[in-house]
């Protein structure tokens, strides 16, 4: 929402509230304190079966050609034994040991030692040292944004590889992906739980941390909010962005190379995935300053969730498509690859759009034209920890006028589009549109939750004036 992720504040409290005004703010702005039932019993389900999810996906189509159903058939039917599929499992190696600890160094390298060059030269590209939004203990902090740089210099190696070094495979991803598997589970439970101890004993903002005395609560979603190591190095940003996704369209391209090797050409419909999925991949380096403003760093906290999430979840099954159609390649008729190429096309364009009126009008503070008149607004005011009243101004026009969260209906239509691409032989390929209506939808709920703790009555106009959150009419 445009409030939550407003930058600047408009305008300061000239005094100080009373001491129940101060501690009602930090009670009701970020994520829960009290853990009820039913988040209890979700996060349960999700540290215990997440990583079988991941496991269960990539297995599949790794002994049984995509199916979902067969491997529960011969299980049910005495064909197979758990052990016996686990046996046919490969383990973790020495080589993908290697390559992954050279992955991640590297991205760290990239990410700490190598100031952005690229907002110098590419017009409109915002990189550099950049501020991210105010914290609920009003902390605005710093962050040198370079993913774009890091993303360019990564492909470029790849392809010199591919083409003249010859160093390794391109399929080199493909052919180590689930011992890989073994090493991002591995880092994504070492940061993790890193994250949750540093937050004990050496948090770096006391005042951004919350515990909600649950154990499990706390470890899945974290206790700091914005937990670095030195000056620069900040997790969220980090594990958000990089290794994971700009791991994303190596991992296509290494798919994409696999099917040229096994079949001796390259279908349309992984060039369509590749384009399609590497649009979005650049569209988020591009905006990575836009990024700060995002649900992720203005509200999440740092744990499991997002630590472990970003390690494995995010590379392995935001990458189905690709995969699936290693193991069964499709060629659309023309007709349908290029309705497949529209739909994600004018997803993204909604979805750029959408970001992009909601930033203008953050930066003008409303001083601008969206649609060629003058945007209107409802006006809100929160409270940081410090006691410090703060201003937002929450966008009525524009697509934010069809509804609340209209940049994801523009993402829920390219995840469409490619599902689409791999036609519709098997279910597995589609489980991202159907994982990202269920995320999205309980972003909007979430994101709406804090929307209503943090500006009280305020929120209650804006829905009023903004009555649908996703899809115009519907919800």
């Amino acid at each position: 929402m445009a409030a939550h992720q407003e930058k600047k504040l408009a305008q300061e409290r000239k005094h100080k509230p009373s001491q129940n005004d101060t501690q009602l703010s930090q009670v009701q702005w970020g994520r829960a304190w009290e853990v009820d039932w039913f988040s209890l019993a979700s996060i349960l389900f999700l540290l215990l079966f997440a990583p079988l999810i991941v496991y269960y996906f990539i297995m599949s189509c790794d002994q049984y050609q995509c199916s979902l159903t067969d491997p529960l058939r011969d299980l049910l039917t005495g064909n197979k034994h758990l052990s016996d599929i686990w046996n046919k499992t490969p383990a973790l190696t020495y080589r993908a040991a290697g390559i992954y600890c050279l992955w991640v160094a590297f991205q760290v390298v990239l990410y700490m030692f190598i100031p952005d060059f690229c907002h110098k030269f590419l017009p409109g590209y915002v990189g550099g040292v950049q501020e991210g939004a105010v914290t609920p203990a009003g902390v605005v902090n710093k962050y040198e944004i370079n993913g774009l740089q890091a993303w360019i210099i990564t492909h470029v190696l790849w392809f010199a590889n591919a083409y003249y070094f010859h160093f390794f495979s391109p399929t080199i991803i493909f052919d180590n992906w689930i011992p890989l598997l073994w090493c991002a589970n591995i880092l994504g439970y070492a940061v993790s739980t890193f994250a949750m101890i540093k937050g004990y004993f050496f948090p770096t903002n006391a005042k951004d941390c919350k515990f909600t005395g649950n154990f499990f609560y706390d470890y899945m979603m974290g206790i700091e909010f914005n937990p670095r190591i030195g000056r620069w190095f900040d997790f969220k940003l980090f594990f958000n962005g990089r290794p994971g996704i700009v791991a994303w369209t190596l991992i296509n391209l290494s798919y994409a190379a696999k099917q040229q090797e096994l079949y001796g050409q390259v279908t349309n419909s992984m060039i369509l995935v590749n384009v399609l999925q590497g649009i979005y991949v650049l569209d988020f380096f591009w905006n990575e300053a836009w990024y700060l403003k995002t649900i992720d760093i203005c509200h999440d906290h740092f744990g499991w969730y997002l630590g472990w999430g970003d390690c494995v979840w995010l590379p392995y099954l935001y990458t189905l498509q690709g995969l699936y159609l290693v193991y069964h390649p499709v060629r659309l008729g023309t007709a349908n690859a290029v309705g497949v190429l529209m739909l994600g096309l004018i997803g993204y364009y909604i979805f750029r759009v959408t970001n992009h009126q909601k930033d203008l009008f953050r930066r003008t503070d409303g001083n601008c034209r969206i649609w060629g008149k003058k945007p209107q607004y409802i006006e809100c005011s929160y409270m940081s920890v410090d006691g410090t009243k703060y201003y937002s101004k929450l966008m009525t026009s524009g697509f934010w006028g069809w509804a609340r969260h209209f940049n994801y209906t523009g993402d829920l239509l390219g995840s469409l589009a490619y599902c689409l691409a791999c036609g519709f032989a098997h279910i597995l390929p589609y489980f991202y549109i159907i994982y990202m209506t269920i995320l999205l939808t309980h972003r909007c709920i979430r994101d709406e939750h804090r929307c209503s703790s943090k500006y009280g009555k305020d929120w209650k106009h804006y829905t009023a004036a903004v009555p649908y959150r996703l899809i115009p009419g519907l919800f």
